[in-house]
């Protein structure tokens, strides 16, 4: 059973889960939105209990305002909602900086995350941004550089979509031993949404950018306090170039602001860190972001990076012994498997393209389940590989001693976007039971069993251990990420 959070509090949430799956999809199916198309396309039986808008009539209109509108003394402004209200499928972390991870195993059941439980990831207090004032500098190695307005980037461009698994590098850190530092994220910093923008290819070619291979955008958020270091990150042209957006649009409407409104990057298929929220400058360059031209004038050695912290120090695989990476202005692969695999040319891997991995939604942790009239339960998830597509998925009902292959389900996209799963469990005996679920990608790589020891100081997935790193980066092993549930007689 997991240990992150209070047995009884995921009881509540989850005891009702496959019901809540249902309500959810008739909501959406009733209210046409974008969600529900993604949702119901991978519908199987439609059962439950109708939800309270279907069932309850229309509230009273409100009444008529007063003739005189109060003076600006006598209407103060209102309150911004507690993280919580904005977001009430997520378990808050901190609420400022705003980090929250999704509360629920029954997240990973649906195609598509709304946006109250698709996790937050702030490095910085979200900041206060009117639309209508915001501008994206594009500089460095372009015809002339420009400021791009808002407007501009929405209407002077090609508009595309794409479905994207979106993770945190940091996604189940908290199943390190020894624990590590920052955000304890179990399972729940992930989600599958519908991002909708302009493709940054369009505007690199409309102001002669330099594009061919090895060269790169360096990106950076503008949401940093003054002083402080600026969120930059620097993408590898050819993947720019494919199919990265400037996004503002989420499932179908404009991004909130604590995901990153007015516009952020999206990196289809890559770990979160590179998805830029509140994009302020891109930076066309022939190398990574590095060197003392990036660093802050000034600074002690050991002081504070201004561009470089983010890319360089910060997102790598580090074993415990290690007191820094080593920085590279360009490296020869940025698939994270790969890289980890070459530990002769790249000493600690940049989390880049995200790994292989799938979660188990139903049932959930700790959830009291029966079997059906004909003596099956479905076990149902979610499986992801970055770029690359998930090729099987195998689920375990005894902790990983035997493993039968589950069943695709729902919408086909690019592989960027998740797969659903299930898996039809056949006479399972009352009593506690283990559940896990493993990924294995177009390319064969399996998900690994386990976390290395410090000691063992892994660079690379090896022997079925998944390396414990100084950051708690990257973890995909399917044993820690396993489900505790009861079956009734």
């Amino acid at each position: 059973m997991s240990q992150h959070q209070p047995r009884t509090e995921r009881d509540s949430e989850e005891a009702s889960s496959r019901d809540r799956f249902v309500r959810r999809r008739r909501l959406l199916m009733a209210t046409g939105s974008l969600a529900g198309v993604g949702v119901l396309a991978g519908c199987g039986q439609d059962t439950g209990t109708p939800t309270p808008a279907e069932t309850e009539p229309p509230t009273e209109p409100p009444t008529e305002p007063p003739t005189e509108p109060p003076t600006e003394t006598e209407t103060p402004e209102p309150e911004q909602e507690p993280l919580e209200a904005r977001y009430p499928g997520l378990e808050i972390l901190s609420p400022e900086p705003e980090n929250a991870q999704a509360a629920a195993r029954a997240t990973y059941t649906d195609y598509i995350t709304p946006r109250e439980e698709h996790y937050i990831r702030n490095h910085y207090p979200t900041p206060d941004i009117e639309e209508s004032e915001w501008t994206v500098s594009l500089t460095g190695m372009v015809d002339g550089e420009v400021e791009l307005s808002m407007e501009q980037i929405k209407h002077s461009f090609r508009t595309q979509s794409v479905t994207h698994t979106m993770q945190c590098a940091g996604n189940g850190r908290s199943f390190f031993d020894p624990q590590v530092g920052g955000n304890q994220w179990h399972y729940g910093a992930v989600g599958n949404t519908v991002w909708t923008g302009t493709p940054v290819s369009d505007i690199l070619e409309s102001y002669g950018a330099e594009t061919s291979d090895g060269h790169f955008l360096t990106v950076m958020g503008g949401e940093h306090p003054e002083g402080e270091d600026i969120f930059t990150r620097s993408i590898p042209m050819q993947k720019v170039m494919d199919d990265t957006l400037l996004a503002y649009n989420m499932n179908g409407s404009p991004v909130s602001p604590d995901h990153g409104f007015p516009v952020r990057l999206l990196v289809p298929g890559w770990f979160g860190c590179n998805n830029v929220k509140w994009v302020d400058r891109m930076h066309v360059m022939d190398s990574m972001v590095i060197g003392d031209e990036w660093e802050e004038p000034g600074a002690p050695e050991d002081g504070q990076r201004t561009y470089t912290h983010w890319q360089q120090y910060s997102y790598r695989v580090v074993p415990e012994e290690d007191t820094r990476a080593e920085h590279y202005e360009d490296i020869p692969v940025y698939d994270t498997r790969e890289q980890m695999d070459q530990t002769d040319e790249i000493n600690n891997a940049y989390m880049y393209d995200q790994v292989e991995k799938s979660l188990i939604g139903y049932p959930g942790e700790g959830q009291t389940v029966s079997p059906s009239p004909a003596g099956t339960i479905e076990i149902i998830g979610v499986a992801w590989a970055g770029d690359d597509a998930v090729e099987t998925v195998e689920v375990s009902t005894d902790g990983g001693e035997t493993w039968g292959e589950a069943e695709f389900f729902g919408p086909v996209g690019a592989p960027t976007g998740w797969r659903q799963f299930r898996y039809v469990w056949q006479e399972p005996s009352a009593g506690e039971h283990t559940l896990v679920s493993r990924a294995t990608d177009e390319r064969g790589y399996t998900q690994p069993a386990s976390i290395s020891a410090p000691e063992d100081q892994l660079r690379s997935i090896q022997d079925d251990q998944f390396p414990w790193n100084q950051g708690g980066y990257g973890n995909n092993a399917h044993l820690v990420h396993a489900v505790t549930c009861t079956v009734e007689e």
